[in-house]
């Protein structure tokens, strides 16, 4: 069964997004997920995509949607990050289905120091959903890793309650990812913290299931974000393998054989081999790219 049979072309939220992380899962591949800064950029990535017959992940970052407003505006209080990344959301749905593609709107990490950010854009999500019956974004990006695993969960699922209600996709972290990106900073991070366990990934799966269904889940398995040689970065995507069959031991009759939606980030330097036994084990996007401003 093709793609274009399940999902429509153009932006896709709900239901028709977990369905196209679905295709992706049971058919062996990932999607691509770009960083965009402006309209050309956006408009590269959806012809490239369409070139491919792809589908893609347009993701706004918090230094990306505050250079797509405009770097002169002011951003103490996060106004100019709010103001570009929505405005960036709205361009995308504009074009996006002339392109013949589904497409995913997305914001990237967003740290605990940034959740100013992550508010101005979900209020966006809910009044795109009051007049539409869907969120404005398909997914955003909590990055919490910096902080406790019980405070990173808490502060995620207060969240994701509010975005179960308008069926807008939640994208966690935890563990660390190494290296730097939008002011999250690991770089001298303690090599065992760049690996999540399999107990975390459980927690994490058992609570928000309580809500809802729609997450994803960003784990950390030697990931670094940064632009390496391949071999420069020591990669385990096995313990993803180890992650899926232990939350599948705990749930009683799954026939699913990997049940949990992962996400691949900091895969600079990655092996085509590394790539593809992550998607083996439930990874349904991949992070390949990002504008730096």
């Amino acid at each position: 069964m093709s793609l274009s049979t399940i999902v429509p072309a153009g932006v896709v939220t709900g239901d028709n997004l977990k369905k196209l992380f679905t295709y992706a899962k049971e058919n062996g591949f990932a999607i691509p997920a770009v960083n965009v800064t402006s309209t050309s950029t956006i408009n590269a990535t959806l012809e490239a995509a369409r070139d491919s017959k792809s589908p893609v992940i347009i993701q706004f970052s918090n230094g990306g949607g505050a250079f797509f407003a405009g770097k002169s505006l002011p951003n103490k209080e996060q106004e100019a990050s709010v103001l570009g990344s929505v405005a960036g959301a709205h361009y995308v749905r504009s074009v996006a289905a002339a392109y013949g593609i589904p497409v995913v709107i997305h914001s990237d990490h967003c740290a605990k120091k940034l959740l100013p950010w992550f508010d101005g854009m979900l209020k966006a999500d809910e009044e795109y959903f009051a007049a539409h019956g869907e969120p404005l974004f398909s997914s955003h990006m909590l990055d919490l890793s910096e902080e406790p695993k019980d405070e990173n969960i808490s502060i995620c699922k207060s969240y994701l309650r509010r975005m179960a209600a308008i069926n807008c996709l939640l994208e966690m972290e935890i563990g660390i990812t190494g290296g730097e990106e939008d002011g999250v900073n690991n770089e001298h991070v303690d090599n065992a913290s760049l690996y999540t366990q399999p107990e975390d990934i459980w927690d994490i799966y058992r609570e928000f299931s309580e809500i809802t269904d729609m997450f994803t889940i960003a784990a950390a398995f030697g990931n670094v974000h940064g632009v390496y040689k391949p071999g420069n970065v020591k990669l385990h995507p096995e313990l993803l393998g180890k992650h899926q069959e232990f939350v599948k031991g705990k749930l009683s009759g799954s026939k699913s054989k990997n049940p949990v939606f992962f996400v691949f980030h900091g895969g600079s330097g990655s092996t085509a081999e590394e790539i593809a036994m992550a998607v083996s084990f439930g990874v349904v996007k991949v992070k390949v790219l990002i504008f730096n401003l």
